[in-house]
């Protein structure tokens, strides 16, 4: 398939691969030898603001947390990135809390070895990828991408994975799988503070169209500026849909389910008049109490932070083509 590239960016206003990784070789100076989970400092921070835990692999570099990485051309933007402390401490995962700070201080239990990811439903047969398979199945690639949140703040976030379809076409779906359902992990002794939202139905779901999941913009997530996950961003695996609000891209996944009906998901459960499956960012659907017109951008000094929001978050040139024919107001 053929992606078109958006206008080219000054190169000015990029951060540099080898800026961001000359800022967290400081971390490696933190790292522990808790067998549990392994606390990391971003640049400026203390040892005890990262939360992850993984094992050397043949895919990792010279230390337990950096990712081998290569360039990847579907890097679609060359904005100001968000810093590591902003992405990995502002963030929803309700699982370990409704605020913004509680995944990073909570999230620490989360056991990321071992792990797997079952593969179900309409398959030619059941299949289950061990993380460590995952891991090699393809070159991780370095994608800046913009996550915009329903909440109408923003940020611009340096991912590390490969285009999901390249796992969907290890998995054999049948032709009648239309829709693709990923279920997130959930064990309440461990994710505790999940009852603070006593009106969702846990483990958490969500799900595209499979035509939305083979898009090459679509990333089967394993890290972010370079390194592993951390817990709170949805470690050890995640999906990642530029182009959709960030409820979208479930966090910490442990099941694939190809269908043929459109699957139920948590938020659209929750709240269907507001939080439609489609859930594409769209600047003229407002969504209670926010409007989607502007966002604000994280990690940006006050005055730089408001912005107009883009349609599909400024890939129209790439998934566009998904929706021709839709009333996107009414297909939100």
């Amino acid at each position: 398939m053929l992606i078109r590239r958006p206008p080219d960016i000054p190169s000015s206003e990029i951060t540099s691969q080898s800026e961001y990784h000359r800022s967290m070789s400081r971390r490696r100076f933190l790292r522990g030898a808790a067998s549990g989970a392994i606390a990391l400092g971003a640049a400026a921070v203390g040892a005890d603001r990262l939360v992850s835990a993984i094992d050397p692999r043949s895919v990792l570099a010279d230390d337990a947390q950096t990712l081998k990485t290569v360039h990847s051309p579907l890097t679609t933007t060359g904005e100001q990135l968000t810093p590591l402390d902003d992405i990995t401490h502002y963030n929803n995962f309700y699982e370990f809390g409704v605020n913004k700070s509680d995944p990073a201080k909570n999230a620490g239990g989360l056991p990321t070895r071992p792990w797997s990811v079952k593969v179900e439903g309409k398959v030619e047969k059941p299949l289950t990828f061990d993380i460590e398979d995952l891991l090699k199945l393809r070159p991780l690639e370095d994608r800046v991408y913009r996550h915009r949140c329903v909440e109408a703040w923003s940020m611009v976030i340096p991912w590390v994975g490969y285009s999901l379809s390249e796992l969907i076409k290890q998995c054999n779906p049948l032709p009648s799988a239309k829709y693709v359902q990923f279920v997130s992990y959930y064990n309440w002794h461990i994710e505790k503070w999940s009852g603070e939202d006593a009106t969702i139905v846990w483990p958490y779901t969500e799900g595209l169209r499979m035509d939305e999941a083979m898009n090459p913009l679509t990333l089967l997530t394993f890290g972010l500026y370079g390194q592993v996950l951390p817990n709170q961003d949805g470690a050890p695996v995640r999906i990642v849909v530029p182009w959709k609000y960030g409820y979208k891209s479930a966090k910490s996944i442990v099941k694939i389910r190809f269908v043929d009906k459109q699957p139920p998901t948590t938020w659209n459960e929750q709240a269907p008049d507001e939080y439609g499956f489609y859930s594409n960012v769209n600047p003229s659907v407002d969504t209670v109490p926010w409007s989607q017109k502007t966002e604000r951008r994280i990690g940006l000094p006050f005055y730089e932070q408001l912005r107009t929001t883009l349609m599909f978050n400024g890939y129209s040139d790439q998934v566009a083509y998904l929706y021709k024919g839709m009333n996107l107001k009414r297909y939100y």
